[in-house]
């Protein structure tokens, strides 16, 4: 099975609600009455415009002003709001037309939300006031190659020297244009001539193979993406383009034998799978790259997929958006954007975007099950429930979807329905291995919360069976023995283990210290809950829990101060009035249970 825990480890994750458009409302209040906060030139211009007409996406009916949706746009674009943040600098355009700054910035986020057309209009203006901007030129010679005016992009996507990322980008685009143009060898030349860092070499083999091998040139494609699976023996496209290429100069088994051997190594992919099915019926394989336009979709894709991280989210989007622009059936790059736009908690764009995977495509059931578990981050239950049901209607042995969709009930606590759906899926497997552990996992947590507990502790057993110290079940089992007081010496152990393990997971740390607390091993308790506040210290739980271990240790104004701080950290609506209660009152000094009466020696300390 391919990617079993992928989809479900995230669903596993307490949903967040999206983020408020009252919080965006009130954002947008303040920007306005503080915008005199602007340079005195943008201040004066705005008060020069006097524009009193109300901006059709304004939600309080303020007055514009330049310096107020400049603000606007400002604060938007730092939470990536591409919309808000394109439409108020398009406001302050009205005021100040020729206006760089506004002009580059307003044609930045127009292309990262998407808006093509319009980007591509307004990098015409930037061209027009001689402003230099490779991504402008770059978006212009999209529009161009997917008009397929390939003399016309040839000329657009000519050399900046505007840095790595530009040259890249910049000139395998227009190897394509020129290959759109019938130029074979120029577009093979161009890239050939590319000179960069290293990370250059695998984009440039990969595309001179792709070229190549749309053009007919089956044994130099061949040639060329052997040098680029030399560079990178684990980028899915480079393995896909190798097997079909191998495949099709007659080297059959040699391509299931490279598709067999990234199965061992990372456990397949879907397109791969898809691939292998296809050179095993004889089939003909269409070239990976058939068009232009799907050709410069692929290295801004690539390049697009690799940059968004660590602040480079605007760029990587925009990258991505001309990508699907070029390539409407772009199953990479959508489902790409669809997850940059998750980590950047925006939800309903990922859905989205997620929903351009085409139906025949090898993603389209991994697309179908992010959507999903988007529905519930968006808190939408019961469309996250009928969208995962009807995935797992269609195919009952879609574990991955039988797994997103337990997952998602047991996050809302809806353990007897979670429990029902992960025992469906285990009823699909005809023979058990090492790669379900996790279904026995998760339906063990459903079954000890329903307290079914001999039944609990096999699923767990089991699990463990499947994969030998897997961390997560041994904190679990261990944690869940010492709480019931069972088997004591041997849950301790686990615990210890599953701490060995992932010595930098804060909820497992939390674990040996609340396990030590219900022993009565309070200062190994408070030693342990300090840690695992150095590596959680947003957690309510872990604050909680060691103010409950400095009140045992006699610490009376540390454990308040715990308290308070669990308080304050939004903990769930059934703990808060106990902690409430512990701040007025404190602790009763009676143990807890009566494990933690037990003395060391007993309890295998």
């Amino acid at each position: 099975m391919n990617n079993l825990t992928s989809a479900s480890n995230k669903a596993a994750l307490k949903a967040k609600p999206a983020q408020s458009r009252l919080k965006r409302l009130a954002l947008t209040t303040a920007v306005a009455l503080f915008a005199v906060q602007l340079p005195l030139s943008l201040s004066a211009q705005a008060d020069t415009n006097g524009d009193e007409t109300p901006h059709y996406g304004t939600p309080l009916d303020l007055p514009i002003t330049l310096s107020g949706s400049y603000l606007a746009g400002r604060l938007a674009g730092l939470e990536n709001d591409f919309s808000f943040a394109a439409a108020f600098f398009q406001e302050t355009l009205v005021a100040d037309p020729d206006n760089e700054m506004l002009l580059e910035r307003t044609f930045i986020l127009k292309l990262a939300n998407g808006d093509i057309i319009e980007a591509v209009n307004y990098a015409t203006e930037l061209e027009r006031l001689g402003v230099q901007n490779f991504l402008a030129r770059l978006a212009r010679g999209a529009d161009a190659v997917s008009r397929a005016k390939y003399g016309e992009a040839i000329t657009l996507l000519a050399p900046t020297g505007a840095g790595p990322l530009a040259q890249l980008s910049m000139d395998i685009s227009r190897a394509w244009a020129l290959q759109g143009a019938g130029q074979t060898d120029d577009a093979l030349k161009v890239i050939d001539e590319l000179k960069g860092p290293e990370w250059f070499e695998v984009f440039k083999a990969t595309h001179q193979a792709l070229i190549s091998y749309a053009a007919g040139r089956n044994e130099q494609a061949l040639e060329q993406i052997e040098e680029a699976y030399k560079q990178d023996r684990g980028a899915i496209r480079v393995i896909d383009a190798y097997a079909r290429i191998l495949a099709d100069n007659d080297r059959k088994d040699d391509a299931l034998e490279i598709l067999a051997e990234y199965d061992r190594l990372l456990r397949g992919h879907p397109l791969l799978d898809h691939t292998k099915a296809e050179i095993e019926a004889g089939n003909p394989l269409e070239p990976l790259v058939a068009t232009p336009a799907a050709g410069m979709s692929e290295i801004l894709y690539g390049l697009g997929s690799a940059i968004g991280r660590d602040g480079a989210e605007e760029l990587s989007t925009a990258y991505l958006q001309m990508a699907l622009h070029l390539d409407p059936n772009a199953e990479f790059a959508a489902v790409a954007l669809g997850g940059l736009f998750e980590r950047m908690g925006q939800p309903e764009r990922a859905i989205a975007v997620l929903k351009q995977v085409p139906v025949d495509s090898p993603l389209k059931r991994d697309a179908e099950i992010q959507i999903g578990l988007n529905y519930n981050v968006l808190e939408q239950i019961d469309e996250a429930r009928d969208h995962l049901g009807a995935l797992i209607a269609a195919d009952p042995s879609e574990l991955e979807a039988i797994i997103s969709l337990g997952n998602v009930l047991r996050t809302h606590k809806m353990f007897a329905e979670a429990e029902e759906i992960y025992t469906k899926g285990l009823a699909t497997i005809p023979e058990v291995g090492q790669e379900h552990w996790l279904l026995f996992y998760f339906r063990g947590i459903c079954r000890e919360r329903l307290d079914k507990w001999e039944s609990a502790e096999a699923d767990f057993r089991k699990a463990l069976e499947l994969s030998e110290d897997q961390p997560l079940v041994l904190n679990y089992l261990g944690y869940s023995l010492v709480d019931q007081g069972l088997k004591l010496d041997e849950a301790l152990d686990m615990i210890k283990k599953a701490v060995e393990l992932r010595p930098t997971d804060g909820y497992i740390v939390d674990s040996l210290g609340w396990v030590f607390y219900r022993l009565g091993r309070y200062e190994d308790a408070v030693v342990q809950l300090e840690r695992a506040i150095e590596l959680r210290p947003s957690d309510p739980v872990i604050n909680d829990h060691l103010g409950d271990a400095y009140w045992k240790v006699g610490r009376r104004n540390e454990a308040r101060f715990q308290w308070n701080h669990a308080r304050d950290l939004d903990p769930e609506e059934d703990e808060l009035p106990k902690i409430l209660e512990k701040i007025a009152n404190g602790l009763s000094d009676t143990p807890a249970t009566d494990e933690a009466k037990a003395s060391e020696t007993k309890n295998g300390g």
